[in-house]
Protein backbone atom coordinates (compact mmCIF):
# COMPACT_ATOMS: atom_id res chain seq x y z
CA UNK A 1 0.00 0.00 0.00
CA UNK A 2 1.72 3.40 -1.18
CA UNK A 3 1.64 5.95 2.18
CA UNK A 4 3.35 8.18 4.37
CA UNK A 5 5.27 5.24 6.12
CA UNK A 6 7.44 4.50 2.71
CA UNK A 7 9.68 6.93 3.35
CA UNK A 8 13.14 5.10 1.59
CA UNK A 9 14.84 7.19 -1.41
CA UNK A 10 12.40 9.95 -0.20
CA UNK A 11 13.95 14.18 0.36
CA UNK A 12 13.03 16.60 2.16
CA UNK A 13 12.79 15.40 5.52
CA UNK A 14 15.68 16.16 7.44
CA UNK A 15 18.72 14.33 8.46
CA UNK A 16 18.40 11.44 10.38
CA UNK A 17 19.68 11.40 13.74
CA UNK A 18 22.44 8.76 14.29
CA UNK A 19 23.32 10.20 17.85
CA UNK A 20 19.96 9.01 20.01
CA UNK A 21 20.80 6.96 23.35
CA UNK A 22 21.18 3.25 22.71
CA UNK A 23 18.51 2.83 25.05
CA UNK A 24 15.56 0.27 23.40
CA UNK A 25 13.15 2.37 25.09
CA UNK A 26 12.71 6.28 25.82
CA UNK A 27 10.06 6.09 28.47
CA UNK A 28 8.62 3.17 30.90
CA UNK A 29 5.41 3.03 28.98
CA UNK A 30 7.24 2.06 26.08
CA UNK A 31 8.95 -1.22 27.76
CA UNK A 32 5.66 -2.11 29.31
CA UNK A 33 3.78 -2.11 26.14
CA UNK A 34 6.65 -4.16 24.59
CA UNK A 35 5.76 -6.55 27.26
CA UNK A 36 1.91 -6.73 26.89
CA UNK A 37 1.99 -7.18 23.17
CA UNK A 38 4.12 -9.92 23.71
CA UNK A 39 2.54 -11.90 25.81
CA UNK A 40 -1.26 -11.32 25.04
CA UNK A 41 -2.84 -13.98 22.87
CA UNK A 42 -3.91 -13.38 19.71
CA UNK A 43 -6.88 -14.04 17.59
CA UNK A 44 -6.12 -16.21 14.79
CA UNK A 45 -6.41 -13.52 12.36
CA UNK A 46 -3.49 -11.68 13.44
CA UNK A 47 -0.54 -11.99 11.57
CA UNK A 48 3.27 -9.99 11.26
CA UNK A 49 1.53 -8.43 7.95
CA UNK A 50 -1.33 -7.59 9.49
CA UNK A 51 0.15 -5.66 11.50
CA UNK A 52 2.32 -3.79 9.27
CA UNK A 53 -0.77 -2.92 7.07
CA UNK A 54 -2.56 -1.38 10.13
CA UNK A 55 0.19 0.72 11.17
CA UNK A 56 0.55 1.70 7.71
CA UNK A 57 -3.18 3.40 7.74
CA UNK A 58 -2.25 5.60 10.42
CA UNK A 59 -3.10 9.19 9.43
CA UNK A 60 0.05 10.29 7.87
CA UNK A 61 0.57 13.63 10.36
CA UNK A 62 0.18 10.58 13.10
CA UNK A 63 2.69 8.57 11.58
CA UNK A 64 5.19 11.13 11.38
CA UNK A 65 4.51 12.92 15.13
CA UNK A 66 3.97 9.48 16.92
CA UNK A 67 6.94 7.87 19.03
CA UNK A 68 7.70 4.20 17.35
CA UNK A 69 5.42 2.24 20.56
CA UNK A 70 2.65 5.05 20.44
CA UNK A 71 2.57 3.98 16.63
CA UNK A 72 2.59 -0.08 18.14
CA UNK A 73 -0.16 1.39 20.58
CA UNK A 74 -2.86 2.05 17.95
CA UNK A 75 -1.99 -0.48 15.71
CA UNK A 76 -2.85 -3.11 17.76
CA UNK A 77 -5.52 -1.36 19.19
CA UNK A 78 -6.69 -1.07 16.06
CA UNK A 79 -6.83 -5.00 15.13
CA UNK A 80 -8.32 -5.71 18.91
CA UNK A 81 -11.47 -4.08 17.82
CA UNK A 82 -11.57 -4.96 14.49
CA UNK A 83 -11.41 -8.86 15.51
CA UNK A 84 -13.68 -7.97 18.15
CA UNK A 85 -11.57 -9.19 20.86
CA UNK A 86 -12.14 -5.74 22.32
CA UNK A 87 -14.32 -2.92 22.55
CA UNK A 88 -12.99 1.00 22.24
CA UNK A 89 -14.46 0.83 25.90
CA UNK A 90 -12.64 -1.77 27.32
CA UNK A 91 -9.28 -0.40 25.68
CA UNK A 92 -9.96 3.05 26.89
CA UNK A 93 -10.61 1.64 30.95
CA UNK A 94 -8.51 -1.40 30.59
CA UNK A 95 -11.02 -3.68 32.44
CA UNK A 96 -12.22 -6.47 30.04
CA UNK A 97 -16.81 -6.83 29.90
CA UNK A 98 -16.62 -10.34 28.93
CA UNK A 99 -15.13 -13.32 27.55
CA UNK A 100 -13.22 -12.99 24.25
CA UNK A 101 -15.34 -16.33 22.69
CA UNK A 102 -13.01 -19.16 21.30
CA UNK A 103 -9.91 -16.96 22.68
CA UNK A 104 -7.56 -19.70 24.81
CA UNK A 105 -6.63 -19.74 28.27
CA UNK A 106 -3.21 -17.35 29.38
CA UNK A 107 -0.11 -20.15 28.26
CA UNK A 108 1.55 -21.09 31.76
CA UNK A 109 4.86 -19.46 31.85
CA UNK A 110 6.66 -22.88 32.34
CA UNK A 111 4.94 -23.72 28.53
CA UNK A 112 6.66 -20.28 26.88
CA UNK A 113 9.76 -21.41 25.98
CA UNK A 114 8.42 -24.30 24.16
CA UNK A 115 5.91 -22.19 22.28
CA UNK A 116 8.55 -19.93 21.00
CA UNK A 117 10.23 -22.58 19.64
CA UNK A 118 7.02 -23.76 17.57
CA UNK A 119 5.98 -20.12 16.35
CA UNK A 120 4.95 -19.97 13.23
CA UNK A 121 7.36 -20.31 10.10
CA UNK A 122 6.66 -18.48 7.05
CA UNK A 123 9.03 -20.66 4.41
CA UNK A 124 7.47 -23.36 2.34
CA UNK A 125 8.05 -26.18 0.19
CA UNK A 126 8.36 -25.07 -3.37
CA UNK A 127 6.50 -27.18 -5.84
CA UNK A 128 7.70 -25.63 -9.23
CA UNK A 129 11.83 -24.37 -10.51
CA UNK A 130 11.72 -21.17 -9.65
CA UNK A 131 11.11 -18.21 -12.37
CA UNK A 132 15.20 -16.94 -12.11
CA UNK A 133 18.33 -18.14 -10.72
CA UNK A 134 21.83 -16.28 -9.78
CA UNK A 135 22.69 -13.45 -12.59
CA UNK A 136 19.11 -13.07 -13.94
CA UNK A 137 18.56 -9.99 -15.22
CA UNK A 138 14.99 -8.70 -14.26
CA UNK A 139 12.80 -5.16 -13.58
CA UNK A 140 10.36 -4.98 -10.88
CA UNK A 141 6.79 -3.83 -11.17
CA UNK A 142 5.45 -0.27 -11.40
CA UNK A 143 2.51 -1.24 -9.65
CA UNK A 144 1.84 -1.58 -5.84
CA UNK A 145 -0.80 -3.20 -3.54
CA UNK A 146 -3.47 -2.50 -1.76
CA UNK A 147 -2.58 -4.28 1.33
CA UNK A 148 1.19 -4.15 3.04
CA UNK A 149 3.70 -5.03 0.20
CA UNK A 150 7.69 -5.49 0.98
CA UNK A 151 8.75 -3.49 -2.67
CA UNK A 152 9.30 0.06 -1.78
CA UNK A 153 8.28 3.00 -4.23
CA UNK A 154 11.62 4.17 -5.13
CA UNK A 155 12.29 0.94 -6.44
CA UNK A 156 9.15 0.01 -8.68
CA UNK A 157 9.65 -0.06 -12.35
CA UNK A 158 13.66 -1.00 -11.80
CA UNK A 159 16.58 -2.89 -13.41
CA UNK A 160 18.18 -5.04 -11.30
CA UNK A 161 19.90 -8.67 -11.18
CA UNK A 162 19.42 -11.84 -9.33
CA UNK A 163 21.89 -12.35 -6.45
CA UNK A 164 20.32 -15.16 -4.51
CA UNK A 165 17.23 -17.46 -4.15
CA UNK A 166 15.70 -18.10 -0.54
CA UNK A 167 13.47 -21.34 -1.02
CA UNK A 168 9.88 -20.19 -0.96
CA UNK A 169 7.93 -17.66 1.93
CA UNK A 170 4.69 -16.69 2.32
CA UNK A 171 3.87 -13.10 0.05
CA UNK A 172 3.12 -10.66 2.90
CA UNK A 173 0.84 -8.89 0.24
CA UNK A 174 -1.47 -11.73 0.76
CA UNK A 175 -0.69 -13.15 4.12
CA UNK A 176 -2.79 -10.11 5.75
CA UNK A 177 -5.89 -12.24 6.47
CA UNK A 178 -4.11 -16.25 6.29
CA UNK A 179 -1.87 -18.34 5.48
CA UNK A 180 -0.60 -17.85 1.98
CA UNK A 181 0.03 -17.72 -0.84
CA UNK A 182 4.34 -18.57 -1.17
CA UNK A 183 6.36 -17.40 -3.64
CA UNK A 184 9.82 -17.67 -4.43
CA UNK A 185 11.94 -15.10 -2.38
CA UNK A 186 15.36 -13.65 -4.20
CA UNK A 187 17.57 -11.40 -3.56
CA UNK A 188 18.02 -8.47 -5.88
CA UNK A 189 20.82 -6.04 -6.59
CA UNK A 190 20.46 -2.42 -8.05
CA UNK A 191 22.85 0.34 -8.73
CA UNK A 192 22.12 3.03 -7.39
CA UNK A 193 22.37 5.20 -10.26
CA UNK A 194 18.91 2.93 -11.23
CA UNK A 195 17.25 4.39 -8.34
CA UNK A 196 18.14 7.62 -7.91
CA UNK A 197 19.63 9.39 -11.24
CA UNK A 198 21.75 11.86 -8.93
CA UNK A 199 24.16 8.91 -8.18
CA UNK A 200 25.11 8.61 -12.34
CA UNK A 201 28.50 6.95 -12.22
CA UNK A 202 28.97 5.49 -8.95
CA UNK A 203 29.26 2.03 -8.53
CA UNK A 204 27.31 1.45 -5.44
CA UNK A 205 24.62 -1.06 -5.01
CA UNK A 206 21.27 -1.44 -3.06
CA UNK A 207 20.26 -5.30 -1.93
CA UNK A 208 16.52 -5.98 -1.81
CA UNK A 209 14.81 -8.79 -0.52
CA UNK A 210 11.98 -9.34 -3.40
CA UNK A 211 9.11 -11.72 -4.16
CA UNK A 212 8.77 -13.35 -7.43
CA UNK A 213 5.50 -11.60 -8.10
CA UNK A 214 7.64 -8.41 -7.87
CA UNK A 215 9.50 -9.10 -10.78
CA UNK A 216 9.41 -9.42 -14.37
CA UNK A 217 12.39 -10.74 -17.02
CA UNK A 218 14.16 -7.43 -18.37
Amino acid sequence: MDGIHDLGGRQGHGPIDVNEPPHPFHSAWEARLFGIVRAYTRPATFSIDLFRHARECIDPADYLTRRYYDQWLEAHATMLVDAGAATVEELATGKSARPIPGMPAPMPPEQVAAAKRAMSRYDRVLDRRPAFARGDRVRTIASGSLGHTRLPQYARGRDGAIEMFHGCHILPDTNMAGDGPAEPLYTVSFLTAELWPEAAGRKDRVYLELWESYLEGA
